[in-house]
């Protein structure tokens, strides 16, 4: 299956957080379901964020391809630019915050437990 024609959803304040994120599912549900949840190229705004959010039922990846980030690990917080790659997994939380001067891009994989 090739998937080339995606529409982008735009969220406000995701998680609590800053500004607009931008999400392109790259897999449909019916591609994912039940192994993952989302795979997607995530776009923050310059100043954007995700507020820290936490992972119950599931674990996530940050694979950083474009921008600066601010990333929050359990509590403990990390400079990222491109090339670096996250985990969070089941009972942990996380966030990310766009602290650069161009869009922080990044591929995002949510996987279920």
């Amino acid at each position: 299956m090739i998937t080339n024609n995606r529409e982008v959803a735009h969220f406000f304040e995701k998680a609590n957080g800053k500004g607009t994120t931008h999400i392109e599912r790259l897999l449909s549900d019916d591609c994912l379901q039940p192994q993952a949840a989302m795979y997607a190229k995530v776009t923050l705004d310059v100043g954007a964020s995700i507020g820290i959010h936490s992972h119950t039922n599931d674990s996530e990846s940050y694979y950083i391809l474009q921008g600066t980030a601010n990333y929050t690990d359990n509590g403990t917080e990390h400079k990222l630019t491109a090339g670096a790659c996250t985990y969070t997994e089941k009972g942990s939380f996380h966030g990310i915050e766009n602290i650069g001067e161009e869009p922080l891009i990044f591929i995002a994989l949510i996987l279920n437990h």
